[in-house]
């Protein structure tokens, strides 16, 4: 099982120097938690405010994220995921968000991380999910 952090994700929507690679890993599932859908739409909304992304690039992106989410497996349970990232804040210098994305990561895998795969490009995030006893990827 591959669980995709938004921050993976972004990139599958959004052109980034990062993308070619995290397609490839694409092709085995994407399990993410419910709210990443929301999280990617933060980061489409905002680089179309900064001028980063054209009119055509926003449409895109949002297209592609209709696509993705209607594709993906959904962590929902709350209580679960909050449970796991009240301990994560703890043991890890994670924002709010971040500490709540590997918990669901945690819940997919029902607390047994090892043989699984956290895709991620954030580095705090990354060092979280490697601490914790994913394999995180991209590798590198």
């Amino acid at each position: 099982m591959r669980y995709w952090d938004a921050s993976a994700l972004v990139a599958l929507c959004i052109v980034e120097p990062n993308t070619k690679s995290l397609r490839a890993l694409a092709g085995d599932g994407i399990v993410t938690w419910s709210v990443s859908a929301v999280e990617i739409a933060s980061a489409i909304e905002r680089r179309t405010r900064e001028g980063s992304l054209t009119s055509t690039d926003h449409a895109r992106a949002r297209t592609a994220l209709r696509e993705l989410a209607g594709a993906w497996t959904e962590i929902s349970a709350l209580g679960p995921v909050r449970d796991r990232a009240l301990r994560l804040v703890a043991a890890h210098p994670l924002r709010a968000a971040d500490a709540m994305q590997l918990g669901a990561a945690l819940v997919a895998v029902a607390d047994r991380p090892a043989g699984h795969a956290f895709v991620c490009v954030d580095h705090r995030l990354r060092q979280a999910g490697i601490r914790e006893g994913f394999e995180v990827l991209p590798a590198g």
